[in-house]
């Protein structure tokens, strides 16, 4: 009885699309005179709460601004939200965050929107799909995303890519010969694309690429990208026997887990062997670690502005760009035996 009644039942009820649903919600006049009262028939035997409408996203008020994220756990996620946090107090805008869960996103995202709790969203490493982007659409609700991108929508998306590549140069460029690299279990596009980088860097500078040298642990929590998968990945290379000279970690969490399970096993960093993650989170300072940074404080305040400019002004010109990453070098890399 309690369930949240969506636009899609009340299209469905009144037999029309969900964009003319929306358009007798904003009041537009490209509506017959019949279909609007079947609309409006059906919005009052469903007791159908509509969510906000673009005029109001147009005016002034307070909004309620939601941000999707797959997890609240992860430093990564963690640091964006910062940004969020500390750019929101500026604003007359409250938040709400939704964890969408890290195994479907999207199906997580879109159940938040049947909920209609939400003005403005910031979505975080979601793809937008076409039932995503339909939803969007027909709820007019503003959206501006984060590491990932879409042609109708504001985004702020991450060069994966130039990023596993740079970690595959410095490997190079510090005489490591046999390099390897630990995956995420689940594949991303985001694991996908640092993994692509990764080894081309290693095939323009004719590295040979032993795909026994890359691993990935078992755990799929976080789609791998965990303390728990590096330390899982390091002991199936113990178990081979055959341990690369460098690991290239797909995030710093996976790296720390791997830190922990090398001193484990008795090896040192980077004597025995050189260990480098990605995200730059605060903890790889005090680690040592070389890393990958993605700015990732700074993209969360950005991406606030932007939803923030897009409320009040909802038909400006999109704003859609490509952050690129920068190399930490640190001692976790270094090669003692480099010529």
């Amino acid at each position: 009885m309690n369930k949240k009644v969506t636009i899609y039942e009340v299209a469905k009820k009144a037999e029309v699309a969900i964009s003319t649903v929306s358009r007798v919600l904003n009041g537009s006049e490209n509506v017959s005179d019949a279909t609007k009262i079947k609309v409006d028939k059906a919005i009052k035997e469903l007791n159908f709460r509509p969510q906000v409408s673009a005029r109001k996203l147009a005016s002034k008020q307070p909004q309620m601004l939601a941000i999707a994220v797959p997890s609240f756990t992860t430093p990564y996620f963690n640091e964006v939200l910062k940004g969020v946090k500390d750019e929101i107090k500026k604003m007359d805008l409250d938040i709400i965050l939704y964890n969408t869960g890290s195994k479907n996103p999207e199906e997580g995202v879109q159940n938040f929107f049947d909920r209609g709790t939400a003005d403005a969203v910031i979505l975080l490493s979601i793809d937008v799909s076409d039932d995503v982007h339909e939803r969007l659409q027909a709820t007019q609700t503003p959206a501006v995303l984060v590491n990932s991108s879409h042609p109708s929508y504001d985004y702020f998306m991450l060069n994966d890519y130039q990023g596993g590549y740079m970690a595959g140069e410095h490997l190079v460029k510090q005489g490591f010969e046999r390099i390897g690299m630990i995956q995420s279990i689940v594949t991303s596009n985001t694991s996908k694309e640092r993994l692509r980088g990764f080894k081309d860097a290693l095939k323009n500078y004719i590295m040979t690429i032993d795909e026994n040298l890359f691993k990935s642990g078992d755990t799929t929590k976080h789609g791998g990208f965990t303390e728990e998968a590096g330390f899982e990945a390091i002991y199936k290379f113990d178990k081979q026997g055959d341990f690369p000279d460098a690991i290239f970690c797909s995030n710093d969490t996976q790296a720390v887990g791997a830190l922990y399970a090398l001193s484990k096993l008795g090896k040192k960093v980077p004597d025995d062997i050189a260990i480098m993650g990605y995200d730059n989170i605060k903890l790889t300072k005090y680690l040592d670690l070389t890393t990958v940074d993605q700015k990732m404080y700074t993209i969360g305040v950005q991406a606030t502005k932007r939803l923030a400019d897009i409320i009040k002004k909802p038909d400006g010109e999109l704003y859609q760009t490509t952050i690129n990453p920068v190399l930490i070098q640190r001692g976790s890399t270094e090669n003692k035996n480099k010529k």
